[in-house]
């Protein structure tokens, strides 16, 4: 949006000119829905390698180690902390400056969001009660791909009033908060004291810079980079290092501008986007979502955990977003998406039970040592996930628009 440009609300009102230059969650929304796509294509080209003569060499490579970490690790824990490192930033972003910096704004996707990651985890859990090691992966199915399902959205263009895209993009960051939330306190491992307290010490550092203004990124990259090796080595997952690190990040550089264009937060931001949304996000797609069929029977495909996982993404997400949005609708605690209707919305909450990256992400940290259980996942995974995208998409495109002022 250029400078000066009037800006609309998600409610349709305007708030008049302003200064504050586009945040990559606005600007490069297509590129995220276009990476959404190539996600999609990415998960397909894994599951034909992985069945196929080429799968060997697959799978050769990604148990291959170099400099002691396998490649697989690289990426999950390598790579992916630069993802986290953006939903990091988008978090800060839009708390505060942006869709949730005020708690009108954050009513909705809140309290929609928390259905969402409750209800698919009592679905989860009610298969799987009574088996220790199988509740490992209730939060499963409690994620949401922002990239995946924007992708979908994109297909049905304008179709699909961009109130809506905003509530999703706004309810899946939230829904990326509480997934960081999950990792760090319910997938650490034995902590180890002194990696821990050279974390918190670097951290302290990145703070001091935050502090005394420090404008320039790569005092922060450098630092950065040893809060993620001592995590690593802490026993606390390595990609919480990137959520901590965006947090220090500063977001004002211009006095009187909340997000001035030279904005440390705002230029890292929009540089790593792209580099996320088409190479770290497709790269961990490809190494994760392939999964040999050889070998894989009925009771390992509708065992309790995949049937909870599958069940959880495709009912618990859909039951637990639009549920609790039309009783904060309801309630009066939150009003209605702008030129929405009440089957759109509900289209939508379909579509926040695409949890791919995330969801495979967490499974990855819950059974690490269960090829079986990971297997089974991976299928569940996809199978919800892809259960959600086609009849949201389908229900979004029959789905009669908003009539009135209210759905």
């Amino acid at each position: 949006m250029p400078a000066g440009e009037r800006a609309d609300m998600p409610d349709g009102t305007n708030r008049g000119p302003t200064r504050r230059p586009q945040s990559a969650l606005r600007e490069f929304l297509d590129s995220e829905a276009a990476g959404g796509l190539v996600l999609m294509a990415v998960a397909l080209l894994a599951l034909g390698v992985a069945n196929s003569p080429l799968a060997p060499g697959y799978f050769g490579v990604l148990q291959t180690y170099v400099l002691g970490l396998s490649v697989l690790h690289w990426i999950n824990d390598g790579l992916m902390a630069v993802f986290f490192l953006l939903v990091g930033l988008e978090i800060k972003r839009e708390m505060l400056d942006g869709q949730l910096s005020t708690w009108p704004r954050r009513a909705l996707p809140g309290i929609a969001a928390i259905g969402g990651m409750a209800v698919p985890a009592v679905i989860y859990a009610a298969f799987n009660a009574g088996n220790p090691a199988a509740m490992r992966g209730w939060a499963i199915p409690t994620a949401t791909d922002i990239a995946f399902a924007l992708g979908v959205l994109a297909l049905l263009g304008r179709r699909v009033p961009v109130s809506l895209k905003l509530f999703l993009t706004a309810l899946a960051i939230l829904d990326d908060l509480g997934a960081v939330a999950i990792i760090a306190v319910f997938y650490t491992a034995d902590l180890t004291g002194g990696m821990l307290g050279l974390a918190a010490a670097t951290l302290a550092l990145l703070v001091g810079l935050n502090r005394l203004g420090v404008a320039r990124l790569w005092p922060y990259g450098l630092l950065g980079i040893a809060l993620w090796y001592f995590v690593l080595r802490s026993g606390v997952h390595a990609t919480v290092a990137g959520v901590a690190l965006a947090l220090t990040i500063p977001l004002r550089s211009s006095p009187g501008h909340p997000d001035a264009a030279d904005s440390p937060l705002h230029r890292l931001e929009h540089g790593l986007q792209p580099w996320v949304a088409f190479v770290i996000v497709p790269v961990f797609g490809f190494a994760n979502a392939g999964v040999s069929f050889a070998g894989l029977d009925a009771a390992t495909l509708l065992g309790p955990v995949p049937v909870g996982i599958a069940l959880g993404l495709f009912v618990g997400k859909q039951l637990g977003v639009f549920v609790f949005a039309w009783a904060a609708i309801r309630a009066g605690l939150a009003d209605v998406p702008s030129n929405a209707s009440w089957p759109q919305l509900y289209g939508v909450a379909l579509l926040c039970g695409i949890g791919f990256t995330m969801s495979l992400f967490i499974g990855l940290l819950a059974f690490p040592a269960s090829p079986d259980l990971m297997d089974g996942t991976k299928v569940a995974v996809l199978a919800g996930s892809l259960a959600s995208a086609l009849v949201g998409a389908m229900l979004l495109r029959f789905a009669p628009p908003e009539r009135g002022s209210q759905a």
